[in-house]
């Protein structure tokens, strides 16, 4: 048995520093042949680690809301394409319908509510934030909805929303332009050239798919519609449920409350979105699955093209060395040896080109990381897998050509010129 295997493990060294050596002495054909595994392999794994990439950090990206939460809403919250014209001819969600369904709700244990726009040249004395900030209305339970806790200050109050006063919380990117060596607590800053009192800062949240969650000012909602919103202000509904137990029947209680709010028919379809993390990142997914279809239909096509490459370069190889074919069966070569030098060589040019492309692939679709400052992914699974797919395409195109080489006759190979 170890005579066996040493046997076969010389061969197999003998055969790879010969296709090696092969493949030097025809360094441009080698190349043009790789290059098509190297393509094939790079397009499948570039678009697999770009995805892979932005689904990893996808579950916190998109998972923005608190446990056990829904957001009703009248828009869907990912949209593909155009937006469909039954979306904009629904009905607004207004300030009348969330108290109605915050009273007659009895199993939530917050019903909160929220809007938002962006507003420019906020300032605080001679300091200006000139980018844009997202302004947006809230109540109480915002704050909690939307996973972040006071820093320092207070929370909105109930008699905030009541009175629509002039207040304010800060995101810190805000905190940072505008009160970068005092503190901000009971500053007057101007918005829209309208005065708000600064009574409470949030904690920092950091980055998002390459875009801050702390460049944001909230104020009480009231006050939000009053001053800052149109007639194609819509509101959204945030709705936390006691338990995961008791998600579905609180989820089936807004829906009932919204469709008498909203005079839906029996039978008719819901006139507005309920919105969950989990839902925004199936939308997502289901999105990725036809990018990740369309990718690996054209590396499929990629792949089989170089393929043939690689069976014409080992035919051509083949009719070159028939005169070395002949001298090494003279010397002693079984047609096994013959057949492993020709399908290693075969097997090293795929998986050669592999490599080059998953080193591609992974650098390219990578780059997402860097624009949108998310950690970087190496798709281990698909590196293993793109190997395999090479090792198969070399084994399976190149092993005609080495069982040709394999079957000549040493006689006439010696005697070709």
């Amino acid at each position: 048995m170890t005579m066996v295997s040493r046997s076969l493990k010389n061969i197999l060294k003998e055969s790879f520093l010969m296709a090696i050596e092969a493949i030097r002495q025809n360094k441009l054909r080698s190349i043009l042949t790789l290059l098509g595994i190297s393509i094939g392999v790079f397009s499948v794994i570039g678009v697999m680690t770009a995805i892979r990439t932005l689904e990893s950090s996808v579950q916190s990206g998109l998972n923005v809301f608190a446990a056990n939460t829904f957001v009703i809403q009248k828009y869907p919250e990912i949209q593909f394409g155009h937006s469909d014209r039954k979306y904009r001819n629904r009905k607004n969600i207004d300030y009348d319908q969330y108290k109605k369904l915050k009273n007659r709700a009895k199993l939530p244990v917050l019903v909160s509510v929220s809007e938002g726009s962006s507003v420019r040249n906020v300032k605080y004395k001679d300091k200006t934030v000139k980018n844009y900030v997202e302004l947006f209305g809230g109540d109480e339970g915002s704050i909690r909805i939307f996973k972040t806790y006071i820093g320092d200050g207070r929370n909105l109050a109930p008699d905030d929303i009541r009175y629509s006063r002039n207040v304010c919380i800060l995101g810190m990117d805000v905190v940072d332009r505008l009160f970068p060596f005092e503190d901000p607590i009971s500053k007057k800053i101007q918005i829209n050239g309208l005065n708000y009192h600064v009574i409470g800062t949030a904690e920092r949240k950091g980055e998002a798919f390459g875009q801050s969650q702390d460049n944001y000012i909230a104020i009480p909602i009231t006050n939000y519609l009053q001053k800052f919103s149109n007639k194609w202000t819509t509101l959204s509904i945030n709705i936390e449920a006691a338990s995961e137990q008791d998600y579905d029947k609180t989820r089936d209680e807004a829906i009932g409350i919204m469709r008498s709010l909203r005079k839906v028919k029996p039978g008719e379809d819901n006139d507005f979105e309920i919105v969950t993390s989990d839902e925004m990142i199936e939308t997502f997914s289901g999105f990725t699955s036809g990018i990740k279809l369309f990718a690996l239909s054209v590396s499929i096509i990629a792949l089989v093209v170089a393929g043939i490459g690689i069976m014409n370069i080992m035919l051509v190889s083949v009719t070159e060395r028939i005169k070395e074919i002949g001298i090494r069966k003279a010397i002693g070569a079984t047609k096994k040896d013959i057949l492993t030098q020709f399908l290693m060589e075969a097997i090293f040019l795929s998986e050669f080109g592999g490599v080059a492309g998953i080193i591609l692939g992974i650098s390219a679709g990578n780059i997402v990381s860097v624009i949108f400052n998310i950690p970087a992914i190496i798709p281990f699974d698909w590196a293993v897998i793109g190997l395999v797919v090479c090792s198969i395409i070399g084994i399976g195109f190149g092993i005609y050509p080495a069982w040709k080489a394999a079957e000549l006759d040493p006689i006439e190979s010696l005697r070709f010129e």
